[in-house]
Order: C-alpha cells, then sequence, then structure tokens
C-alpha cells in the first residue's frame, strides 16, 4: 500500500496565502506590488546601511530555505539583482524613492484586498509577509515548469 505523503510546510503556506488571493486584479496587483515592496525596503534599509540590508536578506533567505531549496535560491538571485540596483543608485536618491514606491505599492495591496473583499492574510499571521514574495515567484516557478 502506497503512503500519501503529508503536504509541505511550504505547500500549506501557499495554498493559506492564496486563499485572500482568488480575485485575478488582486493577483495582477500583486505581481508588480511585492518586489516594489520588497526592493523599497530593502532601499530603506539600504538608506539605514547596506549591512543592514544584506542582514535582512540573509535572515529572510536562511527562513526561505528551510521551507524551500529552489525558493530560497529564486529569492536569493532576486535579492542580490535588487540590492545592485541599490547600489547602483545615487545615494541620496534611495531613501526617497524607497519610501515613495514603499507607499505607494501598499497603497496598491490594500486597494488589491479591497477589490478581493478579504483583509491580507498578514494580518493573521505575520509569516505572510515573507510569504507574499513566494506566492509571486510560485507563479514564475510554475510557468517554468520548476518545481519548488
Amino acid at each position: 500500500m502506497e503512503h500519501a505523503s503529508a503536504p509541505r510546510n511550504i505547500d500549506i503556506l501557499l495554498a493559506k496565502y492564496a486563499e485572500s488571493h482568488q480575485d485575478h486584479t488582486n493577483e495582477l496587483i500583486h505581481f508588480v506590488c511585492i518586489p516594489a515592496i520588497v526592493f523599497s525596503l530593502l532601499g530603506i534599509l539600504w538608506a539605514i546601511h547596506p549591512v543592514v540590508a544584506l542582514a535582512v536578506v540573509l535572515g529572510s533567505l536562511y527562513y526561505y530555505l528551510k521551507l524551500s531549496r529552489p525558493f530560497a535560491l529564486g529569492m536569493g538571485a532576486m535579492s542580490l539583482a535588487m540590492l545592485a540596483l541599490l547600489a547602483l543608485l545615487p545615494e541620496m536618491t534611495v531613501l526617497p524613492v524607497s519610501i515613495a514606491i514603499f507607499v505607494v505599492a501598499w497603497i496598491g495591496q490594500f486597494i488589491g484586498h479591497k477589490i478581493e473583499g478579504k483583509k491580507p492574510s498578514f494580518f493573521d499571521d505575520l509569516r505572510f509577509l515573507l510569504i507574499g514574495p513566494l506566492f509571486v515567484l510560485s507563479f514564475l516557478y510554475r510557468r517554468m515548469n520548476l518545481a519548488y
């Protein structure tokens, strides 16, 4: 008799996150706003000190590695690209640009949830602030037929 394997923690988290992200418009908003929020948050941290941004990236990658090695690799690549872009920006523009992107992207997120008619997942569990980027990445992985 074959044993059905228990669902992985990452699959449970993504399924729970998806419950409040069923509306196509809300999904599209999230596909734009979540990467923008990650970039802007890293920018705010970068403005404090680049080492602070790098430390947060490394901490989040440790969490992602516990959930899924392929997701950790994808988030690592995305984070490196974002940090590289921040390093290229004129130092005096990083903080104001990051704050503006952060505010606009969060407004977009809340508009998406108003359209969806459901509150954001992180209101119930703060871990979903880290799962949101994986939700976006999961669509890319599935489109590219990559396992996660």
